[in-house]
């Protein structure tokens, strides 16, 4: 074990190499004006895994983003792993905000900068490094799928599935894009919450008034829409939408300090909610409100305005039905409206919530793993955000053995500015990947 260690770090300095060259891709699939760029990451990440010794490596796209397919197969009685990572990565936002260009790599205190650096390029570069440690013959078959669109919902993943079924078949399925515990403790993910979100709008005029004529007789839309969003929280913050399920989190001390650090809560403020914190980020159902389209403040007059609209984001807990909060939500934004309001509501996106049972060999060799390259045990978890595909991929492979790990840690920032990832933590979790697929080896071997 101690020379595939060494293995692994020998190949880490062309592996960095190659991430950063990924990274100065402007790979950014919600961007039109940069899908040319996306496919270029395709062919980018297609040439790295035929140098790596993939034999068979494609290109594929069933109607929306390219992704890349590579094959090494299975030795006699061996099972075959597919390792995923998306070479998609989110819009940079304000370019400006960014202490370094946000596609120009950049090392600062043992991280790197850098859009994608963490979320997911260095999923890429993990799966490229335990590849090369095995001087490209690993003892199992190796399958690697990398995604284009998984920043913009894998839209196109359930036809990519059916299509290349065959091909991506696996026995075991590793996930290269959740977080860790912390830059010394790895994690685990083993629950996953599901995404449901929606458009409401609404209207109390049929055109604006002026404010000092009617403004204490007839409700503007604002006020209105104010009010109805503020019925969706209790007033300690726990979600008031009746019907929604919870489910149990992982047992894990998330101290209130840790929660202060981790997202630079302001001094004074409050967390919201009740139960422990684990509790609520990966067990309970979360609303959020992410946008609002309403008059500028710039360019408002003294006018009551005739609708306004918002759209609201809501996490469902696991073992819950993601379509069915949905509807749940949408009754009570329909039933809350203040003094009679005329409220629209228009469905968007929904993504299941998952639950992994992490139990049996294959967990047994992965925690095995963890725990020789980190040298600690990993910490099971869940995800307070949603990874949707996940429960595609179960469905797609009911038979396989989900694992959901990752290169980022509390500090990365990912869909922030600033994203940055830990080279400790690529050097560990590339060198688990690498156990891991002796350990499933072995199995055989045995």
């Amino acid at each position: 074990m101690s020379d595939l260690v060494q293995r692994v770090r020998d190949v880490l300095p062309s592996v960095r190499a190659d991430l950063e060259d990924l990274v100065r891709i402007e790979s950014v699939w919600a961007d039109p004006q940069r899908r040319p760029e996306v496919q270029r990451s395709a062919e980018a990440v297609s040439k790295l895994l035929s140098d790596a010794g993939f034999g068979d490596v494609r290109i594929v796209a069933e109607g929306g983003a390219p992704a890349v397919i590579a094959r090494h197969p299975a030795p006699d009685g061996a099972p075959t792993v597919l390792l995923y990572a998306h070479h998609d990565v989110q819009p940079e936002g304000d370019a400006t905000a960014w202490r370094s260009a946000p596609f120009e790599p950049t090392e600062r205190d043992g991280r790197l900068y850098g859009r994608g650096t963490a979320d997911d390029k260095a999923g890429i570069a993990t799966h490229l490094a335990a590849f090369r440690a095995h001087g490209g013959n690993p003892p199992v078959g190796v399958t690697v799928f990398v995604e284009g669109e998984e920043e913009s919902g894998s839209p196109s993943l359930s036809r990519l599935l059916a299509a290349h079924k065959d091909a991506l078949a696996a026995d075991v399925i590793v996930i290269a894009d959740s977080d860790n515990w912390s830059t010394d403790t790895p994690s685990l993910t083993v629950s996953l919450r599901g995404l449901a979100d929606c458009v409401v709008e609404v209207a109390t005029l049929d055109h604006g008034l002026h404010s000092g004529m009617w403004g204490g007789v007839v409700p503007d839309a604002l006020t209105v829409l104010v009010r109805l969003l503020a019925s969706l929280h209790d007033d300690d913050g726990n979600v008031a939408v009746k019907g929604l399920h919870e489910s149990v989190a992982a047992d894990v001390d998330y101290t209130p300090e840790r929660v202060r650090a981790d997202t630079g809560l302001l001094d004074g403020v409050r967390e919201i909610g009740s139960g422990s914190v684990a509790q609520r980020l990966w067990a309970k159902p979360a609303i959020t409100v992410i946008g609002i389209d309403t008059t500028p403040i710039g360019t408002s007059s003294n006018t009551l305005i005739p609708s306004a609209r918002a759209k609201v984001s809501m996490r469902v807990a696991p073992g819950g039905d993601a379509a069915e909060h949905l509807a749940a939500l949408t009754r009570h934004l329909e039933q809350h409206a203040p003094w009679g309001a005329r409220v629209t509501v228009t469905p968007g996106d929904v993504g299941q919530p998952y639950a992994i049972d992490a139990s049996g060999p294959v967990y047994d060799a992965a925690r095995e793993a963890f725990r020789e390259a980190w040298g600690a045990d990993a910490v099971d978890t869940g995800v307070g955000g949603s990874i949707p595909f996940i429960a595609a991929f179960a469905g797609a492979f009911p038979d396989a053995k989900i694992l959901v790990t990752g290169v980022e840690d509390p500090d990365t920032q990912a869909h922030s500015i600033n994203e940055s990832l830990h080279l400790g933590v690529l050097e560990r979790a590339a060198t688990a990947e690498a156990l891991l697929l002796d350990k499933l080896g072995s199995h055989r071997r045995r």
